[in-house]
């Protein structure tokens, strides 16, 4: 950004950017669609369900948090595919743990919508 935007043009730029990576994240990522569409589909499904507010708050807060690591994973893969194209152990390895923190986000709502659904 440039110095002189400042207060609230500043923060109007932040989210047009904002938008544009989420723009690019729906057009260029798979993953992010799914995610995306499983976020809205269970969230409107959690309205139905009987649990209480702060359950389905958590429960809503977990799919918000396998997109906001998808997110990350997305611009993870993004810069090291920038890289170049040639294998390297710690290209894969970022690659690796960050699909990996994917999964774990995963888990945490396979734990949160089972453990309030089921017990």
């Amino acid at each position: 950004m440039k110095p002189n935007r400042t207060g609230l043009k500043r923060i109007l730029y932040a989210a047009g950017y904002s938008f544009q990576g989420l723009r690019a994240a729906w057009n260029n990522e798979a993953a992010f669609r799914q995610e995306s569409v499983l976020l809205i589909v269970m969230t409107t499904l959690s309205f139905f369900l009987p649990v209480t507010q702060v359950e389905q708050l958590l429960m809503v807060a977990s799919l918000f948090i396998v997109v906001i690591v998808e997110l990350i994973n997305s611009a993870i893969e993004a810069v090291v595919d920038r890289i170049g194209p040639e294998r390297h152990e710690l290209s894969g390895r970022a690659k690796d743990i960050g699909s990996a923190a994917v999964f774990i986000a995963l888990l945490l709502v396979v734990i949160t919508w089972g453990s309030f659904l089921l017990f």
